[in-house]
């Protein structure tokens, strides 16, 4: 190998760590700068609901800190959106129940069963937005996957987004972070 083409190889794996660390950088930051202002909806992103029907705790995080916005009357309403889970229970339903029991009304939650991905999410707050004229969202999910939910709700023509992140953490925050490298750009890149 020549010296010529040693450069090139040092150089061009030294752009992609620096490429990684200021993406995560950025992820990291923008995911615990909470954007919180009276908005229209909050957006709360599923994750797992165990065997059992109870929720994991990755996803009462999320619904509390939802809930929470709903009883400073920083929101009216609460889109739940979830996917049908392996263990065989409707996120969004699981969701909803939740919330009705902590005394959010039903009719102030928005169920989404269909929000299988962030993408699948992302597409259905379009249609949503839409029917209820909304205009402004709060996005609540875990830290790192703010700006990616971010990005794809920009993409579907979303304005006025704001954020909050779940105050519960995991040791596998520390994977989900790194992953939500590659995550992020194949948003940006393919949708």
């Amino acid at each position: 190998m020549s010296a010529r083409t040693k450069k090139i190889l040092i150089i061009g794996a030294l752009s992609v760590v620096a490429l990684f660390l200021a993406t995560e950088f950025s992820i990291i930051y923008d995911g615990f700068t909470d954007e919180v202002a009276s908005s229209d909806v909050a957006l709360i992103l599923g994750n797992k609901v165990n065997p059992d029907g109870s929720l994991s705790k990755r996803l009462r995080g999320r619904l509390d800190k939802g809930l929470s916005l709903y009883q400073q009357g920083l929101v009216p309403k609460l889109i739940v959106s979830g996917g049908l889970g392996n263990e065989g229970h409707l996120e969004g339903d699981a969701m909803a129940a939740y919330l009705v029991e902590k005394g959010i009304l039903a009719e102030d939650i928005i169920i989404d069963n269909e929000g299988v991905n962030t993408l699948a999410t992302a597409r259905n707050y379009a249609r949503l937005r839409e029917e209820h004229g909304f205009d402004s969202v709060i996005i609540v999910s875990q830290f790192f996957h703010i700006s990616r939910t971010r990005l794809v709700l920009k993409k579907v023509g979303a304005n006025n987004i704001g954020a909050a992140h779940s105050t519960i953490y995991e040791w596998r925050d520390i994977y989900s972070t790194i992953r939500e490298f590659a995550g992020y750009y194949k948003y940006l890149l393919l949708y």
